[in-house]
């Protein structure tokens, strides 16, 4: 037995999931454990960008369509976006322990970075150069989610509400934030509904 079936043979804890049988997938606790170290320690300023590239063009595990639709659960889901994402894979793959094991995997060494980078910060942040170098990273990290934007950007012709009322709901949202300054709860609650009832009532019965 290969693929995901496999996994789930080996996990019967896994998540049930009507994936293909050949879809590239983590090997093992352990694959999936340095994938997410990995991935965490690229994310420096554009988290986005790296999911993006790790998990879809370089690891595939997912597909753009897949990515989109995730990533958007994991963004209203209360905590941290990539690590709402990292549980669900994890979770897809192993069950519980990936989880456990993907949620590590995004935390542990990082988070030793983190302290170490923070140390070092609390010395040199009264340096000119140093906020310097911050503001031109505010910079890179906003051209990386808008780059990781337009790639996915395709992945909107095949939505079921079509191109035209997904650019409307984006635009809308992009207002809603951006313009009015409406807090993102309200925003979500709104267009994040709308957007699901449409799409609901667009795959019903006919």
């Amino acid at each position: 037995m290969t693929g995901v079936g496999a996994a789930h043979a080996d996990n019967p804890g896994a998540m049930t999931s009507p994936l293909p049988a050949d879809r590239p997938q983590p090997r093992s606790l352990t694959d999936l454990f340095l994938s997410f170290t990995w991935l965490a320690l690229q994310g420096f300023g554009g988290v986005l960008a790296v999911v993006q590239r790790e998990l879809v063009e370089r690891k595939r595990w997912m597909t753009r369509e897949e990515f989109v639709e995730e990533w958007a659960v994991a963004q209203i889901m209360p905590g941290p976006n990539v690590i709402n994402l990292s549980l669900m894979i994890g979770g897809r793959y192993f069950g519980l322990p990936g989880a456990l094991v993907a949620l590590a995997g995004m935390l542990l060494v990082p988070l030793m970075v983190v302290l170490a980078l923070a140390l070092v910060y609390a010395r040199f942040a009264d340096h000119p150069q140093v906020a310097g170098a911050l503001r031109g990273m505010g910079a890179v990290a906003a051209g990386l989610v808008a780059a990781t934007g337009l790639k996915l950007f395709s992945a909107l012709l095949k939505h079921p509400l079509g191109l035209p009322v997904c650019m409307a709901l984006g635009g809308a949202a992009f207002v809603a934030i951006a313009l009015l300054r409406l807090p993102l709860a309200w925003v979500l609650l709104v267009l994040g509904g709308l957007a699901c009832a449409l799409t609901w009532r667009k795959l019903g019965p006919r």
